[in-house]
């Protein structure tokens, strides 16, 4: 048997001990649309955006992790490294986030005919892709 979706986008948690820093990033800078705010089980407090039709959770929990991700992006290590979201405006939205003071570790470059992305970093050394379409 194979998987049956059933929603055509995908959520994806963030942990994080640096709240306010990661929302003034995901909400304020890029813009994502906060949904809400939910008490999980066990202390863990979950803040949910909007991208597009999926949802970007970024969580705390009432006990910090024991180990925490290596930075670098894609070089930095194995494993979930980055995301992407498409946009439409791939030049505004990198130099909102450089000027805003965060790094673009992959400045505006084109990857295919028609394909053109950056990559930014967010608070906690998170990379972002911004992908537009021509």
């Amino acid at each position: 048997m194979t998987i049956s979706i059933t929603k055509s986008s995908i959520d994806f948690g963030i942990i994080t001990t640096n709240i306010e820093p990661m929302l003034t990033f995901y909400r304020d800078v890029i813009g994502l649309p906060y949904q809400a705010n939910i008490d999980m089980p066990g202390g863990t407090t979950m803040h949910r955006l909007l991208a597009g039709e999926s949802v970007v959770k970024i969580l705390v929990q009432a006990k910090e992790p024991a180990a925490v991700a290596p930075p670098g992006g894609v070089g930095g290590a194995t494993g979930y490294r980055y995301w992407t979201i498409s946009v439409d405006n791939l030049e505004e939205i990198t130099a909102q986030c450089s000027d805003a003071g965060y790094k673009v570790p992959v400045a505006l470059m084109d990857v295919r005919p028609g394909v053109r992305i950056s990559m930014v970093e967010d608070p906690d050394g998170n990379w972002v892709e911004f992908l537009e379409q021509t």
